[in-house]
């Protein structure tokens, strides 16, 4: 399936590069920018590449019938993200279950364009005690890949610099779409 999924990929105009960390078999992994639909069919097609076996959380609608079974065949996770749902426990508790497990977040949560990420994928990885695969998409050289494990502080905003540096120069496909890499402010 990997070869037949690169093989589409470039087709499409797409490169994938990067690997995954062998030695680590427990990590949260984020992708970014998402800003387009295509985004999850993308990453889909790259989980296929690197013979990855995620889970993942989305949004609860998405497995309704009739296409329900597919997003859990694939590692989905259903949550309702209209109230508070103790999820960052929910999913740091499932990451602690598992001998092996690759937990995939998009931190933007949407496709449209929003001033800040979504914090939990890494109060996951601190609450589990894991490191982060930063894997990305950058459209301007038709380029899907998996970036270095980055290993958070709970130093937030040091922590968010090394992101914003990373990701900083790989834009989505609507790259006016992309949200600011920031966490919202507490109250």
């Amino acid at each position: 399936m990997r070869y037949i999924m690169r093989f589409f990929l470039r087709l499409m105009g797409w490169k994938v590069v990067g690997q995954l960390p062998e030695e680590q078999k427990k990590y949260v992994v984020i992708f970014a920018p998402h800003t387009s639909n295509w985004d999850f069919v993308l990453m889909l097609m790259v989980r296929f590449c690197f013979k990855m076996k995620v889970a993942y959380l989305g949004k609860h609608t998405l497995f309704k019938p009739p296409f329900g079974w597919f997003f859990r065949m694939f590692g989905g996770i259903p949550v309702e993200r209209s109230a508070a749902h103790n999820v960052v426990d929910m999913a740091a508790n499932i990451i602690k279950e598992r001998d092996e497990i690759q937990f995939a977040l998009a931190p933007e949560g949407t496709r449209s364009k929003k001033p800040y990420w979504k914090s939990g994928f890494y109060h996951i990885a601190l609450k589990a005690e894991v490191p982060i695969l930063l894997a990305y998409m950058d459209s301007s050289k038709g380029v899907l890949g998996l970036g270095p494990l980055f290993y958070p502080t709970g130093v937030v905003e040091e922590d968010l610099e090394f992101l914003r540096d990373f990701y900083k120069d790989k834009p989505g496909i609507k790259p006016e779409l992309a949200s600011d890499i920031r966490f919202k402010e507490r109250d």
